[in-house]
Parts: C-alpha cells; structure tokens; sequence
C-alpha cells in the first residue's frame, strides 16, 4: 500500500471511530477465507461489517478518538468488527467466536467505554435495538388494545341481555 492508500485507510477508519456506537476487537488467525467470508456475511445480515487494517494503521486512525485505549489490543492478526447499534457487532463476533475457536475476541470501545473480551459477550446476550424497539411497541399497544375490549365488552353484553329479554317476551 502506497503512502496515499495508507493515509485515506486511516481516514476511513477515523470515520469509523468517531461514528460507530460500538467497536470489537478480535484476533483472527487460522480463519480461512470462507470462514471470513461467512463472518463478513453474518456482519452484514445485522448491519455490521469487519475490517482487516494493519495494526499501525489502527494505532494512528484511533488517536485523539474516546476508542484510543484499544490501540494496545493491537497485535498480531487482528480485525475490528463496528456497527452503528451497538449490540449487533458484539453479538455476531461473540456468536461466531462460539463456532469458530479461531477467533478471540480482545474487547473493543463503546463510545468512550473500554470494553473487555467479558463485557463485549455480556452486550451480546442483550436484545438488540430492533428486538427492543419491538417490544416496547408491543407493550405500547397492548394497553389499546384492551381498552379496545373493554369498551366494546359492555356494549355486547348489553346486546345480550336485550336480546335474551326479547326472548323471555316473545316466548
């Protein structure tokens, strides 16, 4: 990579520090390339994605961020896994970590939160933003809808009681 490749990676990845909601930093080696692939697949299913850069890169790209701390995750063969939800990076990398022993995760950044290998598995077993903005609409329409029943309840029971009142007459 040439010296104007090198400075428009560390751009990019500055880009990445200062708008994902959550870093995963993760060791990689003896992933094969469908291995890799099958993870980038996973990151994108989520809205994630991965990113193999040179550690060094990474090292400068992180200064002057709230990630900076994890510049010293930074040995080795290491990729960084980001999103913008900040549980979809860590529960794909844990998920994946789990079926494949090949990838360690280190820890990462969420926000200016330094995070452990242990607190990136505990964000994975939380609900995702989606899975959370779902039941908070379910909890929201629940209550209409009872209302709902309830309004309608007394005027079907209404109806019964004329109605069985007819019968009584007409019979």
């Amino acid at each position: 990579m040439d010296r104007a490749g090198k400075k428009l990676c560390v751009e990019s990845m500055m880009d990445v520090f200062r708008s994902a909601q959550v870093v995963v930093v993760a060791h990689y080696s003896g992933l094969n390339v469908a291995q890799m692939q099958e993870l980038r697949k996973r990151m994108r299913a989520t809205g994630a994605s991965v990113r193999v850069v040179k550690n060094r890169l990474v090292k400068i790209a992180v200064q002057g961020t709230g990630a900076a701390p994890i510049s010293a995750l930074m040995r080795g063969p290491t990729l960084i896994a980001y999103s913008n939800d900040p549980i979809a990076a860590p529960k794909v990398a844990a998920g994946f970590a789990k079926d494949n022993d090949k990838l360690v995760i280190l820890g990462g950044a969420m926000g200016m939160t330094v995070l452990s290998a242990d607190a990136v598995r505990a964000l994975a077993t939380l609900p995702s933003l989606d899975e959370l903005r779902a039941k908070l609409i379910g909890l929201i329409q629940a209550p209409a809808s009872k209302l709902a029943q309830l309004t309608a309840a007394p005027a079907s029971k209404l109806a019964r009681v004329v109605a069985a009142h007819a019968e009584k007459a007409a019979g």
